[in-house]
């Protein structure tokens, strides 16, 4: 009762406000029935007016509330509310018996707190867009001053010099290849991202793919003296659901990373878990690792754990990115585990086919 009291609806305040002008109306009413002296006759006439007077002011006030109110709400709603409040919407839609102040501002809250929420996101969108801006400024403006300083040198008689004529050319021809796998990279993550890629889902061996993979980077993890191999209880052939060839490129870019990263005679295991629904893949390598406080930044774009070493591996430095765009596309998820000095291990899920 007391909350009804202290927090009244437009409903009771109508009824207290009708009780208070009947009452008034009637004591003076009431007076001048005493002042004529007779009370006997005009008593049922008396308790009449009473009654037309509060049901009368009841329903004048409710009107006037109504009113009232949805202006006061209306101007609310034209700021929290992406729809227009149009003129056509009737007063008659508010609800004189709930507690509509309340509820408004319940709305109201809820709308101030996903506002905080948009702006925050906002504020983390933009900040990511300026870190984005100035790696790829960065990414692509190594190889274009690379290329620049060649062609300068070469222009300005370096052509006729057979010692470095060729070597120059072959340094700028390196230097346009990976221009050209930062475009093609940014390119397929931009697609992924707006779902312009169609994955092409289909059953296969996620075993057979793995040796294939294996059998194509053999030679790059000879140059780093690292092997690669399946673990041991990987011999049975998991079959799954996916896009073959873009499962092909996240192993490719996880086994990569694993000899850039590797150690001199160390190795690379990659095994496969059954999950129930879905095959757990996992690449562990026993190289450099990853320090703790750059395990969250590993999938984004360009971040490098330590620049000198991947800079001179090469690459575009966007293929985490894309591995995890890729998985992310067929709805599975990716993690990693690594301890600096010891190594690192990605997983990543597959529907079972």
């Amino acid at each position: 009762m007391s909350k009804k009291v202290k927090n009244p609806t437009p409903q009771l305040i109508a009824v207290y406000s009708s009780l208070l002008i009947t009452g008034v109306i009637a004591l003076m009413l009431l007076g001048l029935v005493i002042i004529g002296g007779n009370i006997q006759r005009p008593i049922l006439a008396f308790l009449g007016i009473v009654i037309v007077i509060f049901i009368s002011s009841y329903f004048i006030f409710s009107y006037f509330l109504k009113n009232y109110i949805y202006r006061k709400i209306k101007l609310i709603y034209k700021n929290i509310r992406r729809t227009k409040v149009t003129g056509s919407e009737s007063s008659k839609s508010i609800d004189l018996t709930s507690d509509i102040f309340e509820e408004v501002g319940d709305e109201v809250a809820i709308w101030a707190d996903n506002r905080n929420k948009e702006i925050e996101s906002l504020k983390a969108m933009e900040a990511y867009r300026r870190n984005f801006l100035g790696d790829i400024s960065h990414e692509l403006k190594t190889p274009i001053f690379n290329i620049q300083g060649y062609i300068h040198t070469l222009l300005e008689g370096g052509l006729y010099d057979e010692d470095i004529n060729k070597k120059f050319l072959r340094r700028a021809a390196n230097n346009v290849e990976r221009l050209h796998f930062i475009v093609e990279d940014l390119e397929e993550i931009a697609r992924l991202e707006t779902g312009e890629m169609k994955l092409d889902i289909q059953p296969f061996g996620i075993r057979k793919l793995t040796e294939e993979v294996i059998e194509d980077l053999e030679m790059t993890a000879e140059e780093m003296n690292i092997e690669l191999v399946l673990k041991e209880g990987a011999e049975q052939n998991f079959r799954v659901k996916a896009d073959r060839e873009k499962i092909r490129r996240v192993l490719m870019n996880l086994v990569v990373n694993s000899i850039k990263y590797g150690r001199q005679n160390g190795n690379t295991k990659i095994g496969f878990y059954d999950m129930d629904s879905y095959i757990l893949v996992e690449i562990a390598d026993n190289g450099i690792g990853i320090e703790e406080k750059y395990l969250k930044r590993v999938f984004e774009r360009f971040f490098r754990a330590d620049k000198s070493r991947s800079r001179k591996q090469g690459g575009s430095g966007l293929g985490l990115s894309i591995v995890k765009h890729i998985i992310e596309a067929h709805n599975q998820t990716i993690n990693l585990r690594s301890t600096y000095g010891i190594g690192s291990t990605f997983g990543f899920t597959l529907e079972k086919a």
